[in-house]
C-alpha cells in the first residue's frame, strides 16, 4: 500500500509520514497493520466530531438514498444546502447572512476576493505578514512567504501587507482598499490571537475607508475556540465571513458567507460571477447540516474551553516554552525545530498523531476532535511528557544534521 502510495499518487512532501490507514473511529486512527493512533490533529482541524460521528454517517447515508449531484450549484433548491444556511445565518451575527457554498476553505477565500472586487469596484487587497489562506493562485497571492510564492510567479496584483496586531499598520488601509482579509487568529504563523481589540479597530478602520472585512475562519470556526465561530470570541462581525475544515464532520467542504446584498452582486454584470459544479453537493451539505445542528445544539463548545484548560494543565515541561492558542486550536511552542520535529515523530512511533504549523518551525499542532474525551486528553498528554523527557536526555548535538 505505501508502495503504491508513493508510486501512483502525487506527494506534497518529499518524505510523507505515511500511516497506511485501515479505518478511523471516534479519536482513533487504525493502520493496516492493526496499530492504534490517537488522533491530536483531527485531519487538521477538519473532523470536529471525530471519525465517523454516527449523527454524521446517518446524515449522509440518508441523503444517500435520494439523491448525491443533480446541478450546478444555485439553479435548484436543494433541502440540506437550504437547511444548512438557514441554520448558520441563525447563530451569526451577519445581518441577512446569505451564504455561498464551495468545495473547500481555499476555494472560498477566492470566491471572497472576487466579491470585495466585484462589491467595492476596488481592486487593492491587504492581508497579514504570515498569513496563510490556502494555496490556489489569489489565496497564495495572499502570503509574504516567497520562497513559497517565487515559483508561481505572477499572481495577483495590487496585494499589500501589514503586521497583525500592529495598530500603527491599521493606517495603511485606505480608500483604495477593496478589502483587508485576516484570519481570526493565525494559524501558519503559530496560533497568534488578536491583542487588545486588534479587530475590531481593523474594523473600525475598513467602515471608515469604505473596505470590507474578511475573515478567515477556516481553522478557528466551527467550537473549535469555544465559540461556533472565532470572531464571536472577539466582539466583531465581518463584512465577508470565509469557512471550511471543521464544517462538514471530514468531507471536503467550504463557503463564504456575507449580507444579502453584497454576496449577489455574484449574480448579476456578469451573471455567474463565481461558479462551482459541487459546492453545495447534496451529501457534503447533509453532512455539514448534522456538523452544525450537533456543535450548536449540545455542550462541545463550552466543553471546548474546559478541555483547553485540561491541556494546559498537563503540558508543563521545561522543553515547553508556551501553549498559544484558544480551546481546542493549541500549538506547543517548544525550545526549538528540532525539538518540535522529534516530538512529532517519535509521537506517531508511539501512538499518537501531532502535526506541524506552517511558518512557526517550533509549533507542535494539538487541534483534536471537538469530541476528545478528558481521559484520552490525559493519555495523549502523559506520552507528549514522556517523549519530551527522553528528548531532555539527548546530548545537544543530537539534533545536528537531523
Amino acid at each position: 500500500m505505501r508502495k503504491d502510495f508513493l508510486t501512483y499518487q502525487a506527494q506534497t512532501t518529499p518524505h510523507p509520514l505515511g500511516i497506511e490507514v485501515q479505518h478511523a473511529k471516534g479519536s482513533y486512527i487504525y493502520d493496516t497493520s492493526g496499530k492504534t493512533y490517537l488522533d491530536f490533529v483531527a485531519g487538521v482541524s477538519a473532523c470536529s466530531l471525530g471519525h465517523l460521528h454516527p449523527k454524521v454517517v446517518a446524515a449522509i447515508k440518508e441523503q444517500l438514498e435520494l439523491y448525491m449531484h443533480v446541478m450546478v450549484y444555485g439553479e435548484y433548491a436543494q433541502g440540506p444546502a437550504i437547511e444548512f444556511s438557514k441554520l448558520l445565518a441563525e447563530n451569526i451575527e451577519i445581518e441577512n447572512a446569505t451564504t455561498y457554498m464551495v468545495n473547500s476553505g481555499t476555494e472560498a477565500i477566492e470566491g471572497a476576493l472576487k466579491l470585495a472586487r466585484r462589491y467595492t469596484g476596488r481592486q487593492e487587497i491587504i492581508s497579514a505578514h504570515q498569513a496563510y489562506h490556502g494555496n490556489t493562485m489569489g489565496s497564495l497571492s495572499l502570503s509574504d512567504f516567497e520562497e513559497r510564492k517565487k515559483p508561481f510567479y505572477p499572481l495577483i496584483p495590487e496585494i499589500g501587507h501589514i503586521q497583525f496586531n500592529s495598530i500603527a499598520d491599521i493606517e495603511k488601509i485606505t480608500s483604495k482598499t477593496a478589502a483587508v482579509v485576516l484570519e481570526t487568529i493565525q494559524g501558519g504563523a503559530g496560533f497568534i490571537t488578536p491583542q487588545d481589540d486588534y479587530l475590531k479597530k481593523v474594523k473600525q478602520r475598513c467602515e471608515e475607508v469604505g473596505a470590507l472585512l474578511i475573515l478567515d475562519e477556516i481553522q478557528p470556526g466551527f467550537g473549535r475556540t469555544g465559540h461556533l465561530f472565532a470572531f464571536q470570541k472577539y466582539g466583531v462581525v465581518p463584512d465577508i465571513l470565509v469557512i471550511g475544515k471543521g464544517m462538514a464532520g471530514g468531507l471536503p467542504a467550504g463557503a463564504f458567507v456575507a449580507k444579502n446584498e453584497v454576496i449577489n452582486t455574484l449574480s448579476d454584470a456578469p451573471k455567474m460571477g463565481h461558479i462551482t459544479t459541487f459546492g453545495g453537493n447534496a451529501i457534503i451539505s447533509a453532512a455539514a447540516l448534522a456538523t452544525l445542528q450537533e456543535i450548536t445544539s449540545s455542550n462541545l463548545m463550552q466543553e471546548t474551553l474546559e478541555k483547553e484548560a485540561l491541556f494546559k494543565e498537563i503540558l508543563q515541561h521545561s522543553l515547553i516554552k508556551e501553549i498559544r492558542g484558544v480551546g481546542l486550536m493549541l500549538a506547543l511552542i517548544v525550545t526549538s525545530e528540532e525539538v518540535a520535529n522529534q516530538l512529532i515523530l517519535k509521537s506517531q512511533e508511539e501512538g499518537l498523531i501531532l502535526f506541524w504549523l506552517l511558518f512557526e518551525k517550533r509549533a507542535v499542532r494539538i487541534t483534536p476532535p471537538l469530541t476528545i474525551s478528558h481521559q484520552e486528553i490525559e493519555e495523549g498528554c502523559k506520552k507528549i511528557i514522556a517523549l519530551l523527557d527522553e528528548i531532555n536526555k539527548q546530548p545537544v548535538n543530537y539534533f545536528v544534521n537531523k
